[in-house]
């Protein structure tokens, strides 16, 4: 089976899930160290998408100069 690939939305979404989970003390000590890995996680993706992206509309602006 194929793992879905995150879309830059869905991983802003659940950073945003998460934060307000830490903000308002709604998750165990046990598993923050788990959710903060998990938000790293999420932000090299969107770090990512957003490099991608960027390197492909310049590919696209060269082309058609």
């Amino acid at each position: 089976m194929t793992k879905k690939q995150l879309t830059y939305n869905e991983a802003v979404l659940e950073i945003e899930r998460i934060l307000i989970e830490i903000e308002n003390n709604d998750i165990e000590l046990d598993l923050l160290t788990e959710k903060v890995n998990r938000v790293a996680f999420l932000l090299e993706t969107c770090k990512n998408k957003l490099t991608q992206t960027e390197e492909q509309i310049e590919k696209i602006f060269e082309k058609n100069l």
